[in-house]
This record gives C-alpha cells, structure tokens and sequence, in this order.
C-alpha cells in the first residue's frame, strides 16, 4: 500500500512594532535579559493591557495580502497555561474570533499551481524565554528572559492542503516573502522572529480520511522543515507498513542527528481553557480601514515573481530567486536595473557576483550590501559591460577592486588600464601569435575536432589579460583558422 503525507503548517510572526502589543516596551532584539519588561508584560497585579493600534493594522494587511476576510469584530482571550516563562499564567490570544479568516495562497511550481488555504489570522502576545544553558549553575537551574513577554505575533493556520515536504519549504518561503514585502516582519528566522510548527500524518493513497498526526514544533528554516516533514513522513509510513500505529503527540526536530523526537503525548496536552479577555473590549475594525489598507498593499511577491518574466524577460527560475531568497534583494535587482538600462545583465551579476561575494563575507542583509556596494555603482559597472567599453572577464576583476575598495568601476578601469581591446589590428595581431605558439591544436582543429576552438579562444583572451572583446575575437580567430587551412 503507498501512503501520502497531509501537511498543515502553523507560523507565529513577529510584528514589526517598536513596542509591544499591549504595553509600551521596546521589542528590539539582543538586550540584556530583562531590561525590556514593565508591570504590564510582567503581569503584575493591576496592570492592565492596552492594545497597540500598529500591530492591528499589521494584523489586518498580513490577511488581506493572504486573501483573507477581516472580520468586524474580534475578541481576545486568555490562553491558561502553566510554563515558567509565562509571567501571567495565562497568554493573551484570539481564539473563537480572529481578526481574519478564509484566505489561501496560491502559486505555480513545475508547471503545476499549488493552492493552500488559510484557515486563520489572529493576534497573540509571546511569551518569555527560558534559558537552559550558558550558567556556571545551568546544571542544577534554570534562568527566564521576559524581553519577548509581550511582544506582538500573528499566528497564521493553514489547512491540511501540503501533500510534501518540499511543498511545505516552499510555501513557508513564499509566505516569509509576502510578510517581508507588507513590512510587517522582518523575516529574520536566526532570531525567532518567524517560526512554524507542523502537523503531519499520513493515510493510504486516495483516502479521504485523516491520519493520527504528529506536532513538530519549532522549526526556523526552510531546510530544517523540509527535513523533518520528510523524516516524519518516513517514519509514520514505517510504523504503518509494518502493521503498528501513530501516535498523536508533539515531537521536536533535532538537526544534528536529522530525527524528531517526542516531547510530550497526547494524554499530556494542555487543556488552554479560553475564555474572554475582561481587560480587553471587543476588536471593532471598520470597512473604510479594512479598504485604506487594502489600498495601501504593495506589489506582493507572486505579481513581483511574473512582472520580472514579463516585463524584464527573466527565466522564472531568476525571478523566483530574485524575489523569494532574501528579503530586498528584488529591491536591490531593480534599483540597479533601472540605473543601468540592463534588467538581464543586472540580474545575472546580482544572481551571480554579488551573491557569491555576500556568501563569502557573510553579508547577511541587503542592508548591509548596500552600504558595501550601493546600487548605483554596480549600475555603473554594469553600463560599462553593455556599452562594450570592458569585457565580461574583466568586470568580475573590477567588480572585486569595487567591493574591496568602494572606488567607482569607471575610476578602476583608467587607472589599471582595463578598456576593452576592440581594435581588429591588434586582435589580429595577438590571434597570429597564438595560433603560432599552439600548433597542435591548430592542427586539430583543422583536423576537424572543432572543441579545440574554445581552448584557442581562452589563449588569446588570456594573452590579452581578458581585455579583448569576445566577439570579435571569436570572429577574427575563425577567420584566421579558416583561411589558412
């Protein structure tokens, strides 16, 4: 019997507020342990919550950017549960009244559209964090950082329309994108600021009837997703084949040794016990702000991903990693695009140069890109490729001097003596001196192994230091070949 995975994938976000969602503290990340706290998201008692008005307009454009319908009214709860990190006791959630529901994203992969619907968009504060490791006494305690107490989430629910692990990496991509592009997250997974939990079963091919599912929690890329659906996957298919059964529980992904590992069954799940927030009155959102944000949606990635292949004549593979693979790259693309007047060639050097110097340096950001190498100087190189005034091999070696140095591609170029050699004398001239030092594989070549063509070309670009223009080289080396043989 084969078996087919149903997947459905919960995403806690964090919202881009300077302060927290029902106090006045800073949410910014990497303070010292409890510097970051009040009465408010300590839970002391008497402090009351007040709801902050910017994370529900990030609430209200994270659903509609996912097709969702904002409801008019949504209320909030309280989420009872006993953790360390949990100053109140309980978590401030939505729970029967969300702020959105019914939306889906859709998208096109090998030629096949994959739709996933959006079961629920609803506001929460998150909890603290428990640290475990790092003490002279972590053997024998453990510590609570309240920073993050309090600060602002939407959770977003999906149905169970994921059928693989690959599916499931790649929607988690497509959605971190559309968070990024609406500005309400920033799309930083190292710093939990995006994170996402799976529910995962399988059932025999064809069944319309869901499987016992397991709960993998905490997982904070798209690799790591991928990787624990599919050892999930496998190991629930396993227990089913050989005659046992799943059990439902809460597993976690351990990535050094590539498994997921129980943390709690199903017998030991929480009962939350919601009921209404007292503190909180009812979340009442109007058509005319649901409609002024709805106006003010940017161009969401998937209209981005085919305006780049319609408008700019990009293979949907570049427009794909241009736009999903890290947040504001597609800004950078096209910033220096429209400088320079060459959308291809300003896509196959930020796809090509500039990402691999960025994975060699450990630029994180693009941010931090361009502060090394802004727009305009990359448009600037890229002009002087287009123009013809310096060949390819050449603008890789300024490209390097540009990163490193900060000078302008045009000011390197002069100096080092770097122009493109076009002149057909002297073309001619190097192109006799190498078929003269290269006699055998002249002879080859006129032999009839016209590979040997590639390997002439590649001499007499070196013995130019790169400079000469292919083409022409290309040209006169075939004529040369061919006139003397």
């Amino acid at each position: 019997m084969s078996y087919e995975p149903v997947i459905g994938l919960e995403i806690h976000a964090q919202l881009l507020t300077r302060s927290k969602i029902f106090c006045g503290c800073s949410t910014a990340f990497g303070a010292p342990p409890n510097t970051h706290v009040c009465p408010v998201c300590l839970g002391l008692p008497g402090a009351l919550p007040v709801l902050n008005r910017q994370a529900v307009d990030f609430a209200i454009r994270t659903g509609l950017a996912l097709g969702c319908r904002i409801q008019s009214r949504s209320i909030f709860a309280r989420k009872n549960y006993f953790y360390p990190d949990l100053p109140k006791g309980y978590q401030i959630s939505q729970y029967e009244l969300p702020v959105a529901v019914d939306g889906a994203l859709e998208w096109t992969s090998d030629g096949q559209t994959r739709r996933v619907g959006i079961t629920r968009v609803h506001m929460e504060e998150d909890a603290g964090k428990s640290l475990h490791e790092g003490f002279a006494d972590a053997a024998r305690r453990s510590y609570v950082d309240f920073n993050r107490s309090g600060v602002p989430l939407v959770e977003i629910v999906t149905e169970p329309d994921l059928r693989s692990a690959a599916d499931a990496a790649d929607f988690f991509e497509r959605l971190r994108a559309i968070l990024v592009r609406i500005g309400v997250n920033d799309g930083n997974m190292e710093e939990g600021s995006l994170r996402c939990d799976a529910n995962v079963s399988v059932r025999p091919a064809g069944a319309t009837t869901l499987g016992t599912k397991a709960e993998v929690k905490n997982l904070n890329s798209f690799r790591f997703l991928q990787k624990a659906l599919e050892y999930e996957i496998a190991r629930q298919t396993e227990l089913l084949e050989e005659g046992g059964t799943v059990t439902q529980e809460t597993r976690l992904w351990d990535a050094a040794a590539g498994v997921t590992v129980s943390m709690r069954s199903k017998e030991e799940a929480h009962d939350y016990r919601y009921f209404p927030e007292p503190d909180l009155p009812p979340l009442v959102i109007d058509d005319a702000r649901v409609e002024a944000t709805r106006a003010a949606l940017p161009e969401l990635p998937a209209a981005r991903e085919a305006r780049y292949v319609a408008e700019f004549g990009l293979p949907k593979t570049d427009a794909a990693t241009l736009v999903l693979r890290m947040p504001g790259l597609d800004d950078y693309f096209e910033a220096t695009a429209q400088a320079s007047g060459n959308p291809r060639e300003a896509a196959n050097t930020v796809l090509g140069l500039v990402r691999a110097r960025m994975n060699d340096e450990g630029i994180g950001s693009v941010d931090a890109l361009r502060a090394k190498l802004p727009e305009a100087r990359l448009a600037e190189l890229i002009g002087l490729v287009t123009r013809g005034e310096i060949s390819r091999p050449v603008a890789k070696d300024v490209f390097d001097r540009m990163f490193a140095s900060g000078e302008p591609a045009a000011a390197i170029v002069a100096r080092e003596g770097l122009a493109q050699i076009d002149d057909e004398a002297a073309i001619t001239a190097v192109i006799a001196r190498v078929l003269a030092e290269q006699e055998d594989a002249v002879a080859q070549y006129r032999g009839g192994r016209t590979a040997t063509f590639g390997f002439l070309v590649g001499q007499v670009m070196r013995a130019t230091g790169g400079k000469a223009n292919p083409k022409r080289v290309n040209a006169l080396l075939r004529q040369a070949l061919e006139a003397e043989s």
